[in-house]
């Protein structure tokens, strides 16, 4: 058996891993490389494996840096099924959707405004290669193995994180190869706590927050810190939040802060389609999340959801003290960049991050202090507070990852520690060595490993 890393190797994007065994070739997870410029010109490199030999695709879950390159998957030709949950794939009709809807929005806009070296500008993939790709999907049931041909198949455990994540274990030959995906945290408000993994002769574990410890202070009282502050200068927050899980998690404590009188009755304007259409689906997904219906009734009504483009122009015309919650997360494309552009210069107001920004991000300028960015080919004076809420990520820290692992009694014969930056990925694997003294090691992109049987293994079995 081979494995290559097609992706999240050396960064927190752009998730791809390619299994090649029992005459199958099997693609875990198909994500887009986003933050600086030399990761996102990697969507347009030529796919390193010829679409015709590709036998299935399974997704962990619906987040772009996992999903978002199907389209052009689908657009190369292939037309082979797309494994994944009933949560994963309903949030998948509505992100692949959204995002070939903003990569042709802003290949025209660039086009309009001449804003690219290339004539005309091009979008990754149009709507109708998202379409494609949605007619792939094959949602499975968590927990219920699936078989690929007789030597192979695999299992959809919960792990978390968003509605339908899940860590994917495959059965290839005799051996179990173990996919974490994105592992989402014990005490998550929301999902509910990923299911541990009893075995795994290969492991490939996520690092996003390998080098640190979430804070534990709450984070409702975080932003009700924040939102006073605020509003007593009479300025307004702007929250860049991604649309599956943190806009719902924001969400759900502002409904709390306002019921029991701890938030100023200010307008909360949700100004993206797409996290209003993610919101309902928790009503659909009730067995997975830990939220009631009636709490999941109070955050569909704890903002006035933005759909149109008009709606969204308007609240820049408005004053005061408000709240606009609004996509990305990172601050790299969608709505929030007009909003960025509008009141960032303003000192009275906050900008507040409330997820993982990688490198080379809007977020990520903006989480290091500088002084302006850039957005729209013009420079924007940054004088906004920026404060940074490590408390509402809904990936795991190193600790609670630990724990997550404790559950596998035997030590795989090797692990690989992937989706993280380079210094998280390297710390990671130092917790796992010095923790449980497992081979571990930090695989490179596009580097291919031979998965073998260990020496006693095979010699017991000669």
């Amino acid at each position: 058996m081979k494995l290559t890393f097609l992706g999240a190797a050396e960064t927190v994007t752009g998730s791809r891993y390619l299994l090649e065994g029992a005459g199958l070739r099997i693609l875990i997870d198909c994500g887009l490389f986003q933050g600086t410029k030399n990761l996102r010109l990697r969507n347009w490199n030529p796919f390193p494996v010829d679409i015709g030999t590709l036998d299935a695709v399974i997704l962990t879950h619906a987040h772009l840096d996992h999903s978002g390159y199907l389209p052009v998957l689908a657009r190369m030709g292939y037309r082979g099924p797309v494994y994944c949950t009933r949560g994963t794939r309903d949030l998948c009709e509505i992100m692949l959707r959204d995002s070939a809807r903003l990569q042709e929005e802003q290949a025209a806009y660039a086009n309009r405004h001449g804003l690219s070296k290339h004539h005309p500008a091009l979008p990754l993939y149009t709507i109708e290669d998202a379409e494609q790709a949605l007619e792939q999907l094959d949602a499975r049931e968590f927990d219920v193995p699936k078989q690929l041909n007789e030597h192979a198949c695999f299992r959809l455990l919960p792990a978390g994180h968003i509605l339908g994540a899940a860590s994917v274990v495959l059965c290839v030959e005799g051996k179990v190869i173990a996919f974490s995906g994105d592992i989402g945290r014990p005490d998550d408000p929301i999902m509910r706590p990923p299911m541990p993994l009893a075995h795994a002769d290969y492991l490939i574990v996520e690092s996003t927050y390998g080098d640190r410890l979430h804070t534990k202070t709450d984070p409702a009282t975080e932003l009700a810190e924040i939102f006073a502050t605020t509003f007593r200068r009479g300025g307004i927050v702007v929250i860049p939040c991604f649309a599956v899980g943190r806009a719902q998690t924001i969400l759900h404590y502002i409904a709390q802060l306002k019921a029991t009188g701890r938030m100023a009755n200010v307008p909360v304007f949700l100004d993206s389609p797409m996290a209003t259409s993610v919101t309902q689906l928790y009503r659909h997904h009730v067995g997975e999340h830990r939220v009631s219906s009636t709490e999941a009734n109070a955050i569909s009504h704890a903002a006035q959801m933005v759909r149109t483009v008009d709606e969204s122009k308007a609240i820049l015309g408005r004053r005061g003290p408000m709240v606009i919650i609004a996509g990305s997360g990172m601050a790299t494309g969608g709505r929030v960049l007009h909003h960025l552009k509008a009141f960032a210069p303003d000192h009275r107001n906050t900008i507040a991050l409330v997820g993982f920004q990688a490198a080379g991000t809007r977020g990520a300028t903006l989480a290091s202090g500088a002084p302006e960015i850039r957005i729209h080919g013009e420079d924007v004076r940054v004088r906004a507070s920026v404060v940074c809420l490590s408390s509402l990520s809904a990936h795991a820290d190193y600790g609670e990852l630990l724990s997550w692992l404790r559950s596998i009694a035997k030590p795989p014969q090797r692990t690989f520690v992937t989706h993280g930056e380079p210094a998280a990925a390297d710390a990671m694997r130092r917790h796992i060595e010095e923790t449980y003294h497992w081979p571990c090691e930090v695989p490179v992109y596009q580097q291919t490993v031979v998965l073998t049987a260990a020496a006693d293994e095979c010699a017991a079995n000669a």
